[in-house]
């Protein structure tokens, strides 16, 4: 007997309701992923991408933006299940010092990370030894980020050891780059608490300024870091975060699609994922 057309739209439409709501019930069924995040470039892609990770993998995700000492104390008490943005072992040495003892540290999910004071790149300041000499055109202030991340708090550092005549002004990385975009534009002498991987490198020509001292330390690398009991409770999710591993060529890729005007991170983070299946196929447990 042939079927009404219209009978066999109604089925296929059941169907797909069907499917829906079991594709629902998979991924209420394997729980919930709460990651806790910074409001850094770096951290805002990362942590995105992990989202449409664990999504991909059946997980509903709930995210948290707070300050970086607030992360730590989150996944320390088990209020969120993990960070993908511990940048150790200098930037978060004090919050890993005080906490360390109460989270699992999967180690580096990214490896060539660099902390430090930048300018642009034609500046004649080369050393921070050299700022002293530039309080003035400098309005007698470094530019920085939010009062509660490890660089300012190693920036301050910076200050006593080398006896800067300069104030940390504190802000956020919004600000930090749009302070920066506004100096290059006028043509202004301008120094900024910087880091790498950072998508301002760039968009701008930009040098680090050298650090004979050393108190920012060597390369840096950033860990995936969870709550103790995540890997009896969530198996699966637990293996992805501990094999998520990228380069910072490949963060970069997400940080830039990030500026683009009224760009959504967590939409940019599902195309990335999308566009390169043969590394998130890497993170993935065998099935």
């Amino acid at each position: 007997m042939t079927q009404h057309p219209m009978h066999r739209s109604l089925r296929l439409a059941g169907l797909a309701l069907v499917l829906g709501a079991a594709a629902t019930a998979q991924a209420q069924d394997k729980g919930t992923v709460h990651l806790a995040y910074v409001e850094w470039s770096d951290a805002v892609a990362s942590t995105n991408v992990m989202r449409a990770v664990l999504e991909q993998a059946g997980y509903e995700v709930k995210l948290t933006s707070l300050s970086a000492a607030a992360m730590w104390q989150s996944v320390a008490t088990g209020d969120a299940d993990a960070m993908t943005t511990a940048w150790l072992p200098t930037t978060h040495a004090d919050y890993f010092e005080r906490l360390g003892d109460q989270v699992d540290n999967l180690g580096a999910n990214l490896e060539g990370t660099k902390l430090g004071l930048v300018v642009p790149a034609d500046s004649d300041m080369n050393s921070i030894a050299d700022l002293n000499e530039h309080t003035d055109e400098l309005n007698g202030k470094i530019t920085g980020i939010d009062p509660g991340a490890g660089l300012m708090s190693l920036t301050e550092e910076v200050i006593d050891a080398y006896d800067l005549d300069l104030d940390l002004q504190s802000g956020s990385g919004a600000t930090m780059t749009a302070a920066l975009q506004n100096a290059i534009s006028n043509g202004e002498p301008i120094v900024v608490t910087g880091w790498t991987p950072h998508w301002m490198f760039a968009r701008w020509d930009l040098k680090y300024l050298q650090d004979p001292e050393n108190v920012y330390g060597g390369a840096e690398q950033i860990d995936t870091v969870v709550r103790q009991g995540l890997e009896e409770d969530m198996p699966e999710a637990h293996a992805i975060l501990d094999a998520f591993a990228w380069t910072p060529e490949q963060m970069g890729e997400v940080m830039l699609m990030n500026q683009q005007e009224d760009s959504d991170p967590y939409e940019n983070a599902k195309q990335w994922v999308e566009e390169h299946p043969e590394v998130v196929q890497e993170w993935l447990p065998e099935a």
